[in-house]
């Protein structure tokens, strides 16, 4: 079933072993990038400032009661207006609803604020098409309190033109049956020309616009593209950041 579909709106000796274990978790622990544990293992984030920049995306309907509501994942990237977030595209590509992010979100609580997202930028290949090599969004939102996002939580840098599986990303997101955001790291292979995936379990509905971050804080990966974010919920995919989504971040920093 398609991650879309099951959004609401719409895994010799003793003492040998026991070396080359402790080489092999090293290994993994070094490869992704100062995140912590083997590659490939999905738990509970944490919270902490590279996670306040992650958050839920919900209906505005639900912006007294925030639990249970959210039905995508979205980030805070970089940008000169500081307001900017970015998800997938089918999880905003709806005009007819209006949209709240709540970064950092645990429990129905919303520690750094509510913030109404305002336009949205999709590339004209899922505008027309719904084209899934074009499955990425960015979207601004309105400054709160004479605040920008990006001043209360800080954001990661969007970076396109990176090979994929180049380093080891993490992958944080909110599964809409959950109500706190789980983490996996591990390293993306491709699928194919415009498409990459990687191996971690349990992300199921609701963590569709997932940020793939390496170690020096870019997203590099949109969770998304084929077939939604993937079939199953240990297989996820992102579109290639290539031409079209730098193009599409430049129209969306432009304005």
């Amino acid at each position: 079933m398609k991650r879309i579909s099951r959004i609401t709106l719409t895994s010799r000796p003793a003492l040998l072993g026991a070396v080359v274990m402790l080489a092999l978790t090293s290994a993994s622990v070094a490869a992704a990038d100062e995140a912590s544990g083997p590659l490939g293992v999905t738990a509970d984030a944490s919270a902490n400032r590279h996670t306040a920049r992650i958050g839920v995306l919900v209906g505005a309907d639900h912006a007294n009661d925030l639990k249970g509501g959210h039905y995508c994942t979205a980030s805070v990237v970089h940008s000169p207006g500081g307001d900017l977030i970015a998800t997938a595209a089918h999880c905003v590509s709806s005009a007819d609803n209006d949209l709240l992010f709540v970064p950092g979100y645990r429990d129905g609580h919303a520690p750094y604020g509510v913030w109404k997202v305002g336009k949205r930028y999709l590339p004209d290949g899922w505008s027309k098409d719904q084209d899934e090599d074009s499955d990425l969004a960015f979207a601004t939102v309105e400054n709160a309190n004479g605040r920008h996002l990006e001043d209360v939580v800080g954001a990661n840098r969007f970076t396109s033109g990176t090979a994929t599986g180049a380093t080891a990303v993490t992958v944080v997101g909110y599964p809409d049956s959950r109500e706190v955001p789980i983490s996996c790291t591990n390293k993306p292979t491709p699928h194919s020309r415009t498409q990459q995936r990687i191996d971690c379990p349990s992300f199921t509905a609701g963590t569709s616009g997932s940020p793939w971050v390496n170690g020096d804080n870019q997203v590099v990966g949109i969770l998304g593209g084929h077939e939604q974010g993937g079939l199953t919920d240990d297989v996820s995919y992102s579109v290639v950041l290539g031409r079209e989504a730098a193009e599409l971040y430049k129209d969306a920093t432009a304005d």
